[in-house]
């Protein structure tokens, strides 16, 4: 259920009387047309000849009220102020600063700040063989972990020119789309929990608890994993795994139904994202949008169905895409996918074929822990792979995946050394944030949270 912290972040709907001064409006949040009324201190509510006129302003941004109240700012020559939004926020997602350029509670301009989160990543891989470079990927959408480790994996195996086997494929697309619902999750709850909605949080982190269970299962860690390697994976699926990755997938529906139940049809979660945080189809492209930030404005584009990369063009699956833009067709789309992701897994469990987990090339890939023991050979292939690594033939690639924040894509190039010479990484998010000034612009002060929820941030790729 919505709680009643909403009635404090709600943006304002602002009731003008002809006897009231600018400074002293009514907060008719949850009021019907014509409950409230303002009357300012100095005026007799009793009188008459005062003639209090309401007019509801419900659906109009902020800009279009000031506009239609006329001179109640310039007459009291009220100036511009500034706001910083965060990085201490709850709402900021991590250490998001804006410098907000206010006029009343209208936001004229916002200034992302960002760099808080910098560590260097792209430098730091340069002094990293190949595969020890993996963990940084990890750490850069840490709500997103295997899919950041699939796109630099992708990129290495390019330069290698190596084919992975197919149960490693399949491997990775069903865990691909279990981060998928992961991440949509986190999105989801996040936003409505910033918005005021509570109780869906705790639900839908039940179900991230599951997930996170079947992370550490088949690789020993709920986050870092680093079980998508180049190559393949690093290890085999646990006996008893895929069955209950099936027990899981056969309830998930029903949570989403609860979810939605809670929340889709609410009419608060309405009134706080119908309309807010619009993005035509021309200013996403203009902006780089990609993922549900794209799709959601009508572009159907996913990188899952254009480029299939590892086993997506051989399962079934539909791409939602929204009308109108705001955050509440983002929202939808998020929603639709996490069915569509369990679809996909549906698929994954019975198609997911026997062999080999990674190519056969103990010069790439460590051997068997057992042959280790048995052979001087297989020992000095470890020992070789984790201190100095593997020679990638010189070259570069560019390889781009779906991730769950849109598009996340590793340029890579390779000297023809046991290092990368440069890494550049392509995070969503950054191109996401570039777009908070004209997203925001015109709207109430509160209706910055539900912007920035929409956008689905995290610092880790945005700073990199």
């Amino acid at each position: 259920m919505l709680s009643l912290r909403s009635l404090a972040t709600r943006p304002l709907r602002r009731l003008q009387t002809r006897a009231i001064s600018s400074n002293h409006v009514a907060h008719a949040a949850h009021a019907e047309p014509g409950s409230y009324h303002v009357v300012d201190r100095d005026v007799d509510a009793n009188d008459p000849d005062t003639n209090v006129a309401v007019e509801d302003y419900r659906g109009m941004t902020a800009h279009d009220i000031l506009k239609e109240t006329g001179t109640a700012r310039t007459d009291n020559k009220l100036r511009h102020f500034t706001v910083n939004f965060g990085p201490q926020h709850p709402a900021a997602h991590g250490v998001l600063r804006m410098i907000l350029e206010l006029n009343g509670e209208e936001i004229l301009r916002t200034d992302p700040h960002i760099g808080l989160l910098h560590r260097g990543t792209e430098k730091l891989i340069e002094y990293k063989t190949y595969i020890q470079a993996l963990p940084y990927f990890d750490r850069l959408d840490y709500v997103s972990m295997m899919t950041n480790e699939l796109c630099y994996s992708l990129a290495v195996e390019k330069l290698l020119n190596i084919e992975v086997p197919a149960r490693a494929k399949w491997i990775r697309t069903l865990f691909g789309e279990l981060t998928r619902i992961l991440n949509h999750l986190m999105a989801i709850l996040t936003h409505a929990m910033d918005v005021g909605a509570l109780t869906p949080f705790l639900w839908g982190f039940e179900e991230r608890e599951k997930l996170m269970e079947f992370y550490e299962r088949v690789s020993g860690a709920r986050m870092h994993t680093a079980y998508v390697r180049p190559g393949g994976v690093a290890f085999d699926l646990p006996h008893g795994l895929l069955n209950d990755i099936f027990m899981w997938a056969t309830q998930f529906g029903s949570r989403v139904d609860e979810i939605e139940e809670v929340v889709t049809g609410n009419r608060i979660w309405k009134e706080r994202t119908v309309g807010v945080g619009v993005v035509s189809a021309a200013d996403a492209r203009s902006y780089g949008f990609s993922g549900v930030m794209a799709r959601g404005s009508g572009i159907a584009w996913d990188l899952r169905k254009v480029q299939g990369y590892d086993s997506y063009d051989e399962v079934e699956f539909d791409v939602p895409v929204g009308k109108n833009g705001d955050c509440y067709d983002r929202y939808l789309c998020r929603v639709q996918e996490m069915r569509e992701s369990l679809h996909i897994v549906s698929q994954c469990l019975n198609k997911i074929p026997g062999g080999a987990i990674k190519v056969d090339d103990h010069k790439l890939v460590p051997p068997p822990r057992a042959s280790m023991k048995e052979s001087m050979e297989s020992l000095i292939h470890h020992f070789k792979i984790f201190s100095e690594g593997y020679s990638v033939p010189p070259g570069e690639t560019y390889s781009a995946i779906e991730a769950p924040k849109g598009e996340m894509a590793v340029y890579l190039v390779s000297d023809g050394s046991n290092r990368p010479y440069r890494c550049a990484i392509r995070a969503p998010g950054f191109a996401h944030l570039a777009g908070a000034d004209f997203m925001m612009r015109h709207h109430f002060l509160a209706d910055a949270v539900a912007i920035i929820g929409t956008m689905d941030l995290v610092f880790g790729e945005v700073d990199r």
